[in-house]
């Protein structure tokens, strides 16, 4: 899609059903006081992200050494929920408290865009060609201001433990566990005959996540929960395409998924006592696996995806404009995100850089994981993005977040809580879309 085409039908989306719409109005430039500088002038740059941006305390350094006089310091969310309700809500409050660059979602971004003034225009002749162009149009607001630059995209591929595969009597070397999986014309279908291949031979489940599983599925779907041309929310009622999906993965989850909320205590502990198989794994998945999995062994990361690719995730960075150092944290934002720097993060963390130049760099195709077998993530990777050049990136408009946070309650009441059977489910999801008030 195209920017233009991208502006023009976002220019259309109604705001009124997103929690910013009446808020903001206090919102204006950099107050003039001194927050953030001391008496000889020396600046602290608050920098705000979530889960793991691969910005570790020796690179942050790089840029203080580099930069007298400026001091980072970093806060990290255990997960981006926390991270969007601490935005939200001081956004709401007109931005005060926000840190001076604050990390966010790709999935928070339609509804950002509604409210541009509450974040500082990052143009700069600087920046120019350096993200992939569905990447730098997503950071965009409908008349094209750029408030979000680009730090990861989230090329999905499996990852596995590859013990719990031999110990089921199934391949489990990298090449041999991707066509188990359906190769490169791999559909869902495949993916879940196999998770019944192997649960006739394990009583481990196959996957830990039906919401999850949904990410990547709905993920794939060009335009789910939205019209494109007019940006207004679609009748979940009448959606076949989403029932589809929500109908087969809950008629798969009955047998193989291990019933759990990723981010989790009881996600947490599985890592540790065999919980599950495989998960759907974008490149920004590696550092919270190995996070959770000390002392354990077999991980492994097969170069395949259900129905061809997927991207799940993808942050940016972004500078509020009631910053009280709104031209620092922009040119720290800068350096963050430059490719040298996202090679780094990749390195750190496994976030896959959107960056052209990173992309294509020695380093980034040499790369390695040491605790998922010495996996080539670098190669891995890079294929799975190239995965992506063959689907469609789905339209996400304002609506998106809160129509799908109610399809995965749904899923949620079925796989997680047990409390509904997925018709009844589905039933109480199309009655809160319906009183969204959209």
């Amino acid at each position: 899609m195209t920017r233009s085409t991208r502006n023009r039908r976002l220019t259309t989306v109604v705001a009124g059903a997103s929690i910013f719409a009446l808020t903001l109005s206090a919102c204006s430039g950099g107050d003039d006081d001194n927050g953030g500088t001391d008496a000889d002038g020396n600046i602290t740059l608050t920098v705000a992200t979530f889960n793991d941006f691969g910005y570790t305390d020796e690179l942050l350094k790089e840029y203080e050494d580099a930069n007298p006089g400026v001091k980072i310091e970093h806060t990290r969310a255990a997960e981006s929920g926390d991270a969007r309700t601490n935005l939200t809500t001081r956004l709401a409050a007109g931005g005060d408290g926000l840190a001076d660059i604050e990390g966010i979602e790709i999935d928070w971004m339609p509804e950002l865009s509604q409210i541009p003034d509450a974040f500082a225009d990052l143009e700069d002749p600087a920046v120019e060609g350096r993200w992939l162009g569905w990447k730098e149009d997503q950071g965009r607001t409908p008349d094209g201001k750029l408030i979000g630059y680009g730090t990861d995209i989230g090329p999905e591929a499996i990852c596995y433990r590859a013990d719990l595969f031999e110990a089921a009597g199934l391949p489990s070397d990298r090449e041999s566990v991707a066509e188990f999986l359906g190769g490169a014309d791999g559909t869902w279908e495949d993916y879940f005959e196999a998770g019944e291949t192997f649960a006739a031979a394990s009583d481990v489940p196959w996957f830990d996540s039906s919401v999850a599983t949904l990410q990547g599925m709905i993920g794939q779907v060009e335009a789910a929960y939205e019209d494109p041309e007019t940006g207004e929310p679609t009748d979940l009622a009448s959606n076949t395409e989403v029932k589809a999906i929500y109908e087969q993965l809950l008629a798969a989850s009955d047998t193989l998924s291990a019933g759990l909320t990723q981010w989790t205590p009881d996600w947490d502990n599985a890592f540790q006592n065999n919980g599950f198989a495989t998960m759907l794994c974008p490149a920004w998945m590696q550092g919270p696996i190995e996070e959770r999995s000390g002392g354990v062994t077999g991980w492994d990361i097969a170069d395949v995806f259900p129905g061809g690719g997927g991207n799940w995730g993808g942050s940016f960075l972004t500078v509020p404009a009631t910053g009280d150092h709104v031209e620092e944290a922009t040119k720290l934002a800068q350096w963050l995100t430059a490719p040298e720097q996202q090679i780094k993060a990749f390195g750190n963390a496994g976030t896959f850089p959107s960056q052209i130049e990173a992309q294509d760099s020695e380093e980034l195709q040499a790369a390695t994981n040491e605790f998922f077998n010495e996996a080539p993530t670098g190669q891995i990777f890079s294929s799975r993005a190239k995965a992506l050049d063959e689907i469609a990136q789905p339209f996400k408009g304002a609506n998106y977040f809160a129509i799908h946070q109610t399809v995965q309650d749904a899923i949620t009441r079925v796989d997680v809580d047990g409390s509904q059977d997925p018709q009844a489910a589905w039933d109480q999801a199309v009655s809160e879309v319906a009183n969204l008030g959209f």
